[in-house]
């Protein structure tokens, strides 16, 4: 198991919940210590390191011990490919899909987890690599294509709320439906944040359409108990290392079931991708920052080279 620290002066050490680990607290730089178990103890620090090549050091030490038995998992847009302004743009950065590929046919688990549909996913990425997209609602794992039970009878309702806000919002608001869900952007006019979130919220009110906050957008899915999280404890069974790469506040449950995960012995990394719009919680949240997408390729490109 490894724990992420860097706790305030004075805080002593700490045994975690299951029993695995001694968390060590004080000046710079602290370490996992697993407790009674022999293991090799690994360094990890709690935010990003002056040196971006040592950052990178660290996350391949923890995820390269031993692929056969380590999952990774990858948000797509801020994580793989830059945030633009057309949501249909969006572009993975040069050679991460390639990555993508041959970490597959190394590691026991590579997925994309996204809240994009997987129809936009499929077109990007190639079939060694498994797909969750919009949340889990559907995915392709192994070649299989698969949608949530309870899903499909939320499309009438999606696709209503979709046709009312592209009529009552100003124009420059994107609106992007994706059939079980849908993604209203304000990134072009920021002004009319409270607007379109008020909107949001009275039509997640009168839909029964639930709400989930993203970067310069809000987002409207059917009131399941399906989120990144679900997806990556569904995806991370029987891996003894799981790493889980995103930017957004989507990301969170992710980083919270790795947390699950750590707790029962599994050895986790959560890696938050760093720009000008990450949330302080995702940051917070993280063993590690990487610099941006091209960062991410830079920082597993030896692991298969």
């Amino acid at each position: 198991m490894l724990v992420a620290r860097g706790g305030a002066e004075g805080d002593g050490d700490r045994r975690d919940g299951a029993g695995g680990a001694v968390e060590r607290s004080g000046h710079g730089a602290s370490v996992a210590e697993p407790a009674g178990r022999g293991g090799t103890v690994l360094e990890v620090p709690h935010r990003s390191l002056p040196d971006p090549s040592a950052t990178a050091e660290r996350l391949r030490a923890v995820v390269g011990a031993d692929p056969s038995s380590t999952a990774l998992f990858f948000d797509f847009d801020g994580t793989l490919a830059p945030i633009v302004e057309d949501p249909a743009a969006a572009t993975a950065v040069d050679g991460a899909l390639d990555l993508l590929r041959d970490l597959a046919r190394r590691f026991r688990r590579v997925a994309v987890v996204s809240g994009r549909p997987r129809s936009f996913l499929v077109d990007r990425v190639g079939p060694e690599v498994d797909l969750s997209g919009l949340y889990g609602l559907e995915t392709r794992v192994a070649g299989q294509l698969h949608d949530h039970a309870d899903a499909d009878r939320w499309r009438t309702a999606v696709a209503a709320v979709a046709d009312a806000a592209t009529a009552a919002l100003p124009g420059r608001v994107v609106v992007e439906p994706k059939g079980l869900s849908l993604t209203v952007h304000y990134r072009e006019v920021p002004d009319a944040e409270a607007a379109v979130r008020a909107w949001a919220e009275e039509a997640g009110r009168r839909s029964g359409l639930e709400l989930r906050p993203a970067k310069r957008s809000v987002e409207l899915h059917p009131p399941l108990d399906v989120d990144k999280g679900t997806s990556v404890r569904a995806l991370s069974e029987g891996c003894r290392t799981v790493a889980y790469l995103g930017d957004d506040v989507g990301d969170l449950p992710a980083f919270a079931a790795l947390d699950e995960l750590a707790a029962a012995g599994v050895t986790t990394c959560k890696v938050a991708i760093s720009s000008d719009e990450l949330h302080p919680d995702v940051a917070a949240a993280a063993d590690l920052l990487l610099d941006g997408p091209e960062a991410v390729v830079a920082a597993l490109a030896p692991l298969v080279s």
